[in-house]
């Protein structure tokens, strides 16, 4: 029952609230150091992700953990961690719940959407802890089955709960997570992760968050129609003392979703080359699309209206905008990129 302690805090108030910390982390600077890729779909099996487990021996398993450590009012056990009354709060859909059947435990980041964003790559033990992370309060959420249910395996691009009050720590606990975990963000998400933290003041703020440790396996094989262009994972050195593995170069650890490194701080800065002496190496391919350089006074240009609208820029209207010229005006009503 390692989560107790920090979610009785989490969770000490109905309404969300700036997330209390010992030592706070704005997910804002996580999220500038989430690397963009494509995602990868192929391979997927929801059985590679081992769950739940009873970690520790004492007859309750991650599920249990999570509802016996988010309860309001605890329920009793009986026998085997069977759970007994009890009352709980679902923070998707600000509902109070008296029946554990009735939650569901979501992975914040769903296990389909980890594999798409670089846990294709890791070894069993590593998908194993991911799927049943106790150590980390924001990687696990009881919540009602039909919230997570709608929710599935979407990112923030295409689902946020519905209850708007709790957006902004849905947000920023997705971003904790990924980085977490060193999984990487597309270009659309993290466009919407952005415009999701704006306004968010305080509560774009996460408890403290330390890296897990990564283990790398053979990634399945990938169907045939997308198994063109994409690499196996490369070779890595064993690393001394809880350092990242050691890769022939940057771009090999970026590939395998390591880095960025900086000087002073991180032992594997020394690994690799710093070519253009900024004192950070392995920094990865810019965050977002490069737009095209912009008029005086005007947005960015991007290549379509659904990437300015993920990063939030939009509507232009004719004859005030001078970036309505960019974009199709699909229905003519004089307006694009709504």
């Amino acid at each position: 029952m390692r989560r107790l302690i920090p979610l009785l805090t989490l969770l000490a108030l109905a309404l969300p609230v700036p997330i209390a910390a010992a030592a706070p982390v704005s997910a804002r600077d996580l999220l500038a150091e989430l690397r963009t890729a494509q995602p990868q779909r192929a391979g997927y099996d929801r059985d590679l992700f081992d769950h739940w487990v009873d970690a520790d021996g004492d007859g309750c398993d991650t599920r249990d953990e999570v509802l016996i450590a988010e309860a309001r009012t605890p329920p009793g056990l009986t026998g085997r961690c069977r759970l007994v009354g009890g009352r709980w709060w679902s923070a998707y859909d600000d509902l109070l719940i008296t029946s554990a059947r009735r939650l569901d435990i979501d992975h914040f980041v769903p296990l389909a959407e980890a594999w798409r964003s670089g846990a294709r790559r890791w070894d069993a033990d590593t998908r194993r802890r991911f799927a049943n992370d106790l150590d980390y309060p924001l990687a696990l959420i009881a919540v009602t089955a039909s919230t997570n249910r709608s929710k599935s395996d979407q990112d923030p691009t295409a689902w946020l709960p519905p209850f708007g009050a709790y957006r902004c720590t849905y947000v920023a606990s997705w971003i904790a997570v990924k980085w977490r975990w060193r999984l990487t963000v597309d270009v659309l998400e993290r466009g919407a992760l952005t415009v999701g933290l704006s306004g968010c003041g305080r509560r774009a703020l996460v408890p403290e968050v330390r890296r897990a440790a990564i283990g790398l396996g053979a990634a399945p094989e990938p169907d045939a129609e997308a198994a063109e262009g994409q690499a196996a994972a490369p070779a890595a050195t064993a690393a001394p003392g809880g350092d990242d593995p050691r890769f022939g170069s940057c771009r090999e650890a970026l590939a395998a979703g390591y880095g960025p490194y900086v000087s002073g701080r991180d032992p594997e800065y020394a690994w690799y080359r710093d070519g253009d002496g900024d004192g950070t190496v392995c920094e990865g391919p810019p965050a977002a699309p490069a737009p095209s350089a912009p008029a005086a006074g005007d947005d960015p240009r991007f290549g379509s209206c659904r990437e300015a609208k993920a990063a939030g820029y939009g509507p232009y209207v004719s004859g005030r905008d001078p970036e309505y010229a960019w974009y199709r005006d699909g229905d003519g009503d004089g307006t694009v990129c709504e």
